[in-house]
């Protein structure tokens, strides 16, 4: 009786374990097919102690996932340029795409660094594990739509041409205007004294009304663009919730 039992349980431990095993082996082909991407916004500022940190772990990421379907962004809010230290890249325009994911993600107040991913989460800027988990699981995502875009330089403005699949009528068109790096020295403020390095400097966020199937835009470029030292993404973004949809790299 007891050896009848002891079968009874060992059979019904490697019905477990092989059923456990054939679900991990399908996970991984899931991931595989997924081809999802991670748009990383962080909102930042040269006045703000908390925010090199979070700088640094930004263009590491970057560094570690190239030629993956990660995308940072780096903006610059003006809320700290009124305590001691202007920062250049900063743009009120900027805060009040923070202050609009507070709306979205149920933050008040808004701070920084803050790290938003694809629009429907939020970190501190400086939690890297936090920040590399979620990375990881909107690249295993499926997209719920593809966006390309066709770019030709015409005098000092960019004429864009875009495609989506499908068309996304709740939502909109962004175009970021990104210079890839730059220094600087800051002299007051609470990183008085200390040279701070950027990556993917947002110079400019141009928002279009409604995103269609197909459609074209016009950008007017700051003076200093350059093909070499800057870059162009497209991103559509639910306005409804804050979701980024899709985004591509335009080439020039």
């Amino acid at each position: 009786m007891k050896s009848s039992h002891l079968f009874n349980l060992f059979a019904f431990l490697a019905l477990i374990i092989g059923t456990q095993s054939s679900f991990t082996i399908s996970h991984p082909a899931r991931e595989k097919n997924a081809k999802g991407f991670a748009v990383l916004e962080l909102f930042t500022s040269e006045g703000c102690s908390s925010c090199p940190p979070a700088d640094e772990l930004a263009a590491k990421i970057q560094k570690e996932m190239a030629g993956q379907e990660v995308y940072v962004l780096a903006y610059h809010v003006d809320y700290w340029d009124r305590l001691g230290w202007k920062d250049n890249f900063s743009s009120a325009d900027f805060s009040n795409r923070q202050r609009q994911y507070g709306s979205w993600l149920n933050v008040s107040p808004v701070y920084t660094p803050q790290v938003v991913v694809n629009g429907k989460s939020q970190f501190v800027g400086s939690d890297a594990a936090a920040i590399r988990r979620a990375i990881l699981e909107q690249l295993e995502a499926k997209p719920v739509a593809t966006l390309t875009m066709q770019a030709s330089l015409e005098g000092e403005g960019l004429k864009l041409k875009y495609q989506t699949d499908p068309a996304l009528h709740d939502s909109r068109l962004l175009v970021a205007i990104i210079q890839k790096a730059s220094q600087t020295k800051v002299l007051r403020g609470e990183n008085a004294g200390h040279i701070l390095a950027h990556i993917q400097i947002v110079r400019k966020l141009q928002s279009e009304p409604r995103v269609s199937a197909e459609g074209t835009a016009i950008v007017n470029l700051p003076k200093d663009f350059n093909a070499q030292s800057w870059e162009i993404l497209g991103l559509v973004q639910d306005q409804r919730n804050g979701e980024i949809l899709a985004v591509t790299k335009v080439s020039l």
